[in-house]
């Protein structure tokens, strides 16, 4: 055996192993499924907007619900405030679902209309911050993420389009979005709501506008002619935002003055 038959015979395996690579690589992409290509663009979409560890240091968020709601929200205990209407305050915790609620700077302490209002707070706080952080809570437990296909969104920008349904989470689990992707971004800047999961057309679709960063995430406050505006991060909020009815001090948007 010559030096030069084994040197040609090197050179044709390894484009033997090359090309075989190159065909096993092309099998793995085109074996992945619905499934993993949606988890896998979620992901990249997370680090788009700060990435999973940056959202959960992340501890208070405030914003107003298209100018109806005030809610100031701590992540990590759960705690949250909401003002609304005339003078209207709850403030109650998201876990054990207890808290106490005011009109007119008068406690309602009649046991059957506090547990009226604590429910209706839970269920106004679920939607309302859905609105604000759906975007970060793709891969929940109890949500199904498939990836549907490419599309064109309604600003003619093109999208990976997600398909999300739930398993009994949440208080609406029926419901089933389709969550666009922006391709260059890899923001969510779209998405269509169906009231049930086997719906064929949308209720209604809605633009995610206006991305803006606060502090380490990224956070958006416009959904097309309706606003979360003011969306702000706080480092730090006194105790007394969650446990006074008073007004409170240096958070933007707040209706009680």
């Amino acid at each position: 055996m010559t030096i030069d038959y084994l040197k040609r015979f090197t050179k044709k395996l390894s484009f033997a192993l090359s090309a075989l690579m190159i065909v096993s690589f092309s099998s793995t992409v085109a074996a992945e499924t619905a499934e993993e290509k949606a988890f896998r663009l979620a992901a990249a979409s997370l680090e788009a907007m700060g990435g999973a560890e940056a959202y959960d240091k992340t501890r208070y968020l405030s914003w107003v619900f298209f100018g109806r709601r005030f809610h100031v929200w701590d992540k990590h205990t759960g705690n949250i405030r909401i003002e609304y209407e005339d003078n209207k305050v709850v403030l109650m915790n998201i876990h054990d679902k207890k808290g106490r609620a005011w009109e007119n700077g008068v406690e309602i302490t009649d046991p059957e209309k506090l547990a009226e209002r604590m429910t209706w707070g839970y269920q106004v706080w679920i939607n309302d911050s859905y609105w604000l952080v759906m975007p970060y809570k793709l891969r929940d437990p109890g949500v199904n993420l498939v990836y549907t296909r490419e599309d064109k969104m309604a600003d003619g920008n093109d999208a990976y389009v997600l398909t999300m349904t739930f398993n009994d989470v949440g208080v609406t689990p029926e419901n089933k979005y389709e969550v666009f992707i922006n391709k260059d971004t890899m923001l969510v800047s779209e998405f269509a709501y169906y009231a049930k999961a086997e719906d064929e057309k949308p209720q209604f679709n809605r633009p995610w506008q206006n991305w803006a960063k606060h502090y380490d995430i990224m956070l958006s406050d416009t959904r097309g002619e309706l606003s979360m505006a003011p969306v702000m991060v706080h480092k730090e909020l006194p105790i007394s935002v969650f446990k006074s009815p008073k007004a409170t001090s240096g958070i933007k948007g707040a209706m009680i003055q």
